[in-house]
């Protein structure tokens, strides 16, 4: 028993679940996750649990540097690993005191053979103090506190001579029985000793003149010095036990991906590197970007500091007239180079029929189609009050139910029938208790009378506690229901519809409702949209339906950094929290923010990564949807949320693998940075689902060939939501069959029994696609004299568009040339 409480264990599937490092596993605390002493001693030849390998030694160093911006999630795994890393360092010292002890014990013996780390039986009888965490004796052996562990493992990752990884010298060390000790220069040859510790000149006297094995110098530990030899240094003959060999640690910033993997290699050569490489150490979930790539992590804000009016810079913005204007190219070039922009007039310029999504409309199409309601704080939108109305905050009150269009109208419709009521008892000197003065235009209206601003403001706190419901997240996908409207939106210019073949999502090959599929909006005055990046950093249409406008807020993808930072800073979750920015806040951070109103008719691009926040003014409707331009930046934004939403324990709605491989099957790629890209993710992802296979052959476990169906959605683990892509682990829960990523499975079933393993693609299909998938070399485009329309292909018969900037409002007017005649062939169109 004693020598049992040596061996303390560890959460067994701490290393099979690395690609969920900031989710605590079973609900365990790290106190709990490593038991103190409960444990039975492992089988010789068997590392123990508690040891950490590389890939959790990689994220132990990135949680240390990374200490200020920890969430509770993260900091509990970084004193669960500090824990683990301390009682490693614990157990090689405890290690190397009992061979001492045994060397004593054998001087006069045969020398003693077992297991390399482990002790002998007779230790058994006299073992050494037990190690308990916490206690004094565990904590003279190891550092007491983070600093001196950051101390220790900084100067464990500072070595430059290191000739193999942490993780596979513990491997080599406790799994094999014969150990290939480093030989070390003789007591002779070695520098002087610290400490004042002198040689056993005993144990050397003893041995034959004609041993010429070299001295092993083994150190005893602090804890067991009750006796006063244990503190003394012993000289060991190499014969006489089998030391550990030296472990030497290389850096932690190495590179995940062995090299010898490019996307420069075939399908075939990635295969024989494959066979040829160690299946012990297979990652949970594969990567989508390079091997090199740093850990996903949050970007610091520009440096460069912003005076108050670039912090409150212009919204671009583009006005239409017509049709022809809202298809030239110019409009596309303008929004993907702005962080947002609003397209003025568009509704009227393409004679959209916005009638067709009015409330009265839904109404009569379908009564009974169920929406979302979120019941949420009637409040300014330049502030936001915490529930007792005290103080500011940036949490956003929101609680979720459900009703129908017709429900819901209903209530829209009163809800104006009695701010109209409002409005003539105010005309008449009636004065409400109930004010619903707290929209935007009924305090501009009012403020002649407000008083002061401190009786503006506790006016408004006083009328914000009425609550609202806005009805969101109303589906419009089928197209049996909303044909009609589905149908007018095919008006829009090629970019911005739902379905075009320049959209990433549609070649997704499934539904994702919200994103490549209409949703619409309901809204009463002071409905809140909290603050939010798009899923998996797509670009956003929204168009305004009206009668009412909508005020918008936003800031540049660069920023997002900082803002994530002050959601920490005030206790919010960026990605799973609901929050409403303070402006002041955002302005004391050096952020800047537009600010601008969308009218009826209005659209609003919002770029790819671009932070927003939406407040309705009035009465309005609008619909939405995301929309993914083939472009390099898009894709990389795409893929790095991807990354960074793991890390962080959120679902990424867009199955980045799934789509990197219908791209590769669906388009040709001329931009190269792209095209690195893509080829990137399916080398990765191609050389996992290889690896997985040999694993899985490894173990005896029969491969199915599933397939696909037409239109069937990607695949989600049931454990940890990370996308499953080709190779699925399903075993039943509940009568459910679930699926589990490779991490999940091995973590409930290290042999994977109780699994079945099925396959949705041949790995010679991957082959063939990964393969064809190259570069694309467009030709020479004509001379422009043999096409002319291509050199201007919005100019008409009537004259070419006219694009003039002002620079001062960032506002670009698209309007037709007043004169009849042609311009000038020698009249470039301006592109602002």
């Amino acid at each position: 028993a004693n020598q049992a409480a040596q061996f303390q264990g560890g959460n067994a599937a701490a290393a099979a679940a690395a690609n969920k490092r900031f989710k605590q596993e079973d609900g365990a605390t790290p106190q709990q996750q490593v038991p103190a002493g409960a444990g039975a001693a492992p089988r010789p030849g068997q590392v123990p649990n508690f040891y950490l390998n590389q890939q959790q030694l990689q994220m132990l160093q990135y949680l240390q540097q990374n200490q200020g911006n920890l969430n509770a999630q993260q900091q509990s795994l970084l004193q669960q690993y500090s824990h683990q890393y301390r009682m490693m360092q614990q157990h090689q010292q405890q290690l190397r005191l009992q061979q001492a002890q045994q060397q004593q014990r054998n001087q006069q013996q045969p020398p003693a053979t077992f297991q390399p780390g482990y002790p002998p039986q007779q230790q058994q009888q006299q073992p050494p103090q037990q190690m308990v965490p916490g206690s004094g004796n565990f904590s003279a052996i190891s550092s007491s506190n983070q600093a001196d562990l950051d101390q220790e493992l900084q100067a464990l990752l500072s070595s430059k001579d290191d000739t193999a990884t942490f993780a596979e010298t513990l491997l080599k060390q406790f799994g094999s029985d014969d150990l290939d000790i480093k030989d070390i220069k003789p007591l002779d040859q070695q520098p002087p000793q610290q400490n004042g510790t002198t040689a056993d000149s005993t144990s050397t006297a003893n041995r034959a003149e004609g041993d010429k094995s070299p001295t092993i110098k083994a150190e005893a530990t602090s804890s067991t010095s009750s006796n006063s030899s244990s503190a003394k240094r012993h000289l060991l003959a190499k014969h006489d036990i089998k030391l550990e060999p030296v472990i030497k640690i290389e850096k932690l910033t190495e590179t995940a991906v062995k090299p010898g993997f490019s996307i420069e290699m075939s399908a075939k050569e990635l295969l024989q590197a494959v066979k040829k490489s160690d299946l012990k150490d297979i990652p949970a979930v594969a990567s989508t970007v390079m091997a090199d790539a740093p850990p996903p992590a949050p970007p610091e804000c520009p440096p460069q500091r912003l005076t108050r009016e670039q912090l409150q810079p212009p919204t671009p913005s583009v006005f239409l007239e017509n049709k022809k204007h809202a298809y030239s190219p110019q409009l596309q070039e303008f929004c993907l180079k702005h962080p947002i922009a609003v397209v003025r007039q568009l509704g009227a310029a393409l004679k959209l029929d916005l009638g067709l999504f009015s409330t009265k409309t839904l109404v009569e199409a379908n009564p009974d189609h169920s929406i979302e309601v979120r019941t949420q704080v009637h409040q300014s939108s330049d502030e936001n009050w915490d529930q007792s109305m005290k103080s500011k905050v940036w949490a956003c009150i929101s609680h979720r139910s459900h009703t129908t269009i017709a429900k819901y109208a209903q209530y829209q419709a009163s809800s104006f029938s009695d701010k109209i009521k409002e409005e003539r008892d105010k005309l008449a000197g009636i004065v409400s208790t109930n004010s619903d003065s707290d929209s935007k235009d009924s305090i501009t209206n009012s403020g002649s009378g407000a008083g002061s601003g401190n009786g503006r403001r506790k006016k408004g706190c006083k009328s914000s506690n009425k609550m609202l419901r806005f009805g969101t997240n109303v589906d419009l996908s089928d197209e049996r229901k909303w044909k009609t409207q589905l149908t007018e939106l095919q008006k829009l210019p090629p970019f911005a519809r739902v379905v075009s073949a320049a959209n990433m999502l549609s070649h997704v090959g499934h539904m994702i409702l919200g994103m490549n599929t209409v949703q619409l909006y309901m809204k009463v005055p002071g409905s809140r949209t909290p603050g939010h990046q798009e899923n998996n950093n797509f670009c956003s249409i929204n168009i305004n339906i009206g009668p009412g406008d909508c005020e918008w807020f936003a800031t540049p993808d660069s920023y997002w950094g900082g803002i994530q930072a002050l959601c920490e800073k005030n206790n919010i979750n960026y990605l799973h929290g609901s929050w409403w920015p303070a402006l002041e806040d955002l302005y004391a951070e050096n952020i800047p923010v537009y600010r601008f109103t969308q009218r009826p008719g209005d659209l609003v691009w919002v770029n790819a990564g671009c932070v927003h926040w939406v407040q309705a003014i009035g009465w309005c409707n609008n619909i939405a949807w995301n929309v993914g331009p083939l472009t390099a930046r898009q894709y990389q934004l795409a893929v790095e949320r991807y990354e960074w939403n793991k890390l962080e324990s959120y679902k990424s709605i867009v199955p980045m693998v799934h789509l990197s491989w219908n791209l590769a099957r669906n388009i040709k790629v001329s931009d190269r940075k792209l095209f690195e890209l893509v080829k990137t993710c399916l080398m990765n992802t191609m050389k996992h689902c290889m690896q997985i296979l040999e694993y899985v052959k490894s173990k005896g476990i029969e491969v199915r060939f599933h397939g696909r169906g037409k239109n069937e959605a990607s695949h989600y683990c049931g454990q940890c939501e990370v996308e499953v892509f080709n190779i699925l682990f399903i075993r039943e829960q509940e009568k459910r069959h679930v699926v589990h990523c490779m991490g999940c499975a091995r973590k409930q079933a290290p042999t994977l029994q109780g699994f079945v393993c099925l396959e949705e693609y041949k790995m010679a299909e991957l082959m063939q696609i990964y393969d064809a998938f190259a570069l694309h070399i467009p030709p020479p485009l004509p001379p422009p004299s043999q096409s002319p329309q291509q050199q201007q292909p919005s100019t008409t018969s009537s004259g070419a568009p006219a694009v003039a900037v002002a620079a001062s409002s960032s506002a670009v007017t698209i309007s037709s040339s007043s004169s009849s005649s042609t311009p000038p062939a020698s009249t470039p169109m301006q592109v602002s």
